[in-house]
């Protein structure tokens, strides 16, 4: 299996930005999907996750209502539109793949993961 994250790069404050997860070595059509990040000197956080359907989504509340996460089985790629992206927003965003029935918050619900791709919103 592998993930490769990309479309990171530096914004202004109230800038977008979209990421994008291109899955290969799997059913990606069955596979739920997360994107988590990691601030310098901080652990990595839930920010989104979307099921393998694409119906159900979950965000954490410092993102709710700014980012989306969509995907596009036929294209087996899982999105993250960034909107008014914010300072606190910079860090290294990593998609995930999580397993079946795990809770879609926890880090260790999730098996593989991308290279991550680096966001810095500067002010």
């Amino acid at each position: 299996v592998q993930l490769q994250a990309s479309g990171g790069g530096l914004v202004q404050v109230g800038g977008s930005l979209r990421l994008s997860c291109a899955a290969s070595g799997l059913t990606f059509s069955s596979v739920a999907m997360g994107w988590f990040r990691q601030a310098p000197g901080k652990e990595r956080e839930f920010v989104a996750a979307i099921s393998w359907t694409g119906k159900s989504t979950y965000y954490t509340d410092s993102v709710q209502g700014r980012f989306t996460i969509s995907r596009d089985n036929a294209k087996d790629t899982v999105y993250l539109q960034m909107n008014s992206l914010k300072p606190e927003d910079t860090a290294v965003y990593y998609c995930a793949t999580r397993r079946n029935g795990y809770n879609y918050l926890e880090t260790k619900s999730y098996d593989y993961w991308g290279q991550g791709t680096l966001v810095t919103v500067s002010s």
